[in-house]
């Protein structure tokens, strides 16, 4: 077992311990080893971390654009220079492979400079009165992009690095300041990510890092009146509960989804099959973006199954030390619910094809059969290596059964038709639709959204700076 440290938290460019003098522990989700401990803030503490985000946020968004995106630029360097030791964490702390927790870093340092050199070119606008009725070209409008002051960004488990950075260094791009609370179980990552930044140079108050039970700060801190911006990655259910706390303020929600799988009767069944055990499977499904279902039609589902079972039988299952790519989830809770998903399934008749076992909280890759209406696997996100197969006689029937669903993050279509493609992704309530690939997030500088209960607004690169931005209108009455 590994020696485990205690993290402090930032504040005001200072590394403290809580005043409440307790502590969480970080347990590994994949062998008995404690990984660290964070610090349990108080209420107080989250006032003094808004107070001095708002302070530091005064003089930031002085700073000439050009200035901001030096700190990015080197943020991202020292990303890189670390990407080995941040991975290590993550594979420790969210059970994430070796590998995928590297490059899980290498591929936040790209974002970051991306974020810093589109944000250069994120510019206002000028508009003359006489382009409307009874206007005059003597009134003239300037329209800046102004920072909408402290955002509070939450970043989920499964991305502790790579979707914390998404939120902040657009802010600090468009000069806000950040109150950044990672997820409990991927804030040692994210703790150290924010290192990074501090080596870069942040400014005093600019970020400040707040942990803690949720019972204690959650609704304190997200119904703050000192928080100008909510930026939030996790479950509907808090993704909901933000929604109605949140009055007034703006409110970026990234939730869950139930994407499905189109397999349409032209697909190449070899290509479908890739890309959808690499979409279900990949880090367990524990992916808002995970392929999450299969329509098939009935006459074509025995061929597809065939295909789906020779890789399942090939996938690595094991720990993330070995690089696999299905590893335990991140707590018996979540075990416990997938396993629940399957054994209700089973119970009412879906055939297990493959999987379905159970160490400790290790769930074998599971393919279902004749998954019906009624199991709660056709409409629930289990985050977790379950694959569903739904038969249908129809492509209307595949469009309406995907509709149904509470969630419209994303969705795949298989077909060699690019007509039949276009008018599916057409009819489909997602905010994304793959054709002929697995759905996932990027290349990041796409927009990324999600309908229905799978979140609210949009982010990709270009599409956060705005976000985090409002209009400074100036109007010039010219003699």
């Amino acid at each position: 077992m590994t020696t485990a440290t205690t993290y402090t938290f930032l504040l005001d460019g200072q590394w403290h311990e809580s005043e409440s003098k307790e502590t969480i522990e970080i347990s590994s989700p994949y062998k008995e080893d404690l990984v660290g401990r964070v610090q349990a803030m108080t209420k107080p503490e989250v006032d003094r971390a808004i107070a001095s985000a708002k302070a530091a946020q005064a003089e930031w968004a002085k700073q000439p654009a050009n200035k901001r995106a030096e700190l990015l630029h080197a943020w991202a360097t020292e990303l890189e220079k670390r990407a080995d030791e941040i991975g290590e964490v993550i594979m420790r702390e969210v059970g994430k492979g070796r590998a995928d927790g590297v490059k899980e870093v290498k591929r936040t340092a790209e974002i970051i400079r991306y974020t810093a050199e589109e944000g250069l070119r994120f510019d206002g606008q000028m508009m003359q009165g006489d382009s409307f009725p009874g206007g005059s070209a003597k009134k003239i409008a300037v329209i800046k992009k102004a920072p909408l002051g402290v955002v509070l960004a939450i970043s989920p488990f499964n991305y502790p690095v790579n979707l914390a950075a998404a939120k902040l260094a657009p802010a600090l791009m468009t000069g806000n300041a950040v109150v950044f609370k990672p997820a409990t179980q991927g804030s040692i990552s994210g703790i150290l990510m924010v290192e990074a930044l501090v080596a870069a140079g942040l400014p005093a108050g600019l970020v400040n890092i707040v942990t803690g039970r949720g019972s204690v700060i959650g609704d304190y801190l997200t119904a703050h009146p000192g928080i100008n911006m909510i930026t939030f990655t996790g479950g509907t259910g808090t993704g909901q509960h933000l929604s109605r706390q949140s009055a007034m303020i703006p409110l970026v929600l990234e939730l869950g989804g139930k994407d499905p799988a189109l397999v349409l009767e032209d697909a190449n069944l070899s290509l479908a099959a890739d890309h959808i055990i690499s979409g279900a499977f990949s880090y367990s499904g524990q992916r808002c973006t995970a392929i999450k279902r299969v329509f098939v039609l009935d006459h074509q589902a025995d061929a597809l199954i065939e295909e789906l079972k020779t890789r399942i039988a090939k996938l690595t299952v094991g720990s993330p030390e070995q690089d696999s790519v299905v590893v335990p989830l991140i707590d018996t809770k979540s075990a416990d619910f997938v396993e629940g998903l399957i054994t209700d399934a089973t119970d009412k008749g879906a055939t297990l094809v493959s999987g379905g076992g159970r160490t400790a909280n290790l769930i074998e890759p599971t393919l279902l059969d004749n998954v019906t209406r009624d199991m709660r696997v056709a409409w629930e996100e289990p985050f977790g290596p379950v694959l569903p197969i739904i038969r249908v006689n129809s492509v209307d029937e595949m469009i309406a059964y995907s509709n149904e669903s509470e969630y419209g993050l994303q969705a795949s279509v298989f077909t060699e038709n690019i007509d039949a493609a276009f008018a599916v992704a057409d009819a489909l309530e997602t905010g994304s639709v793959q054709i002929n690939g697995r759905t996932e997030r990027g290349p990041d500088h796409f927009p990324f959204i999600g309908v229905k209960s799978s979140g609210l607004g949009v982010q990709g690169v270009g599409r956060s700076l705005a976000s985090m931005t409002r209009d400074k209108l100036t109007v010039l009455n010219l003699k």
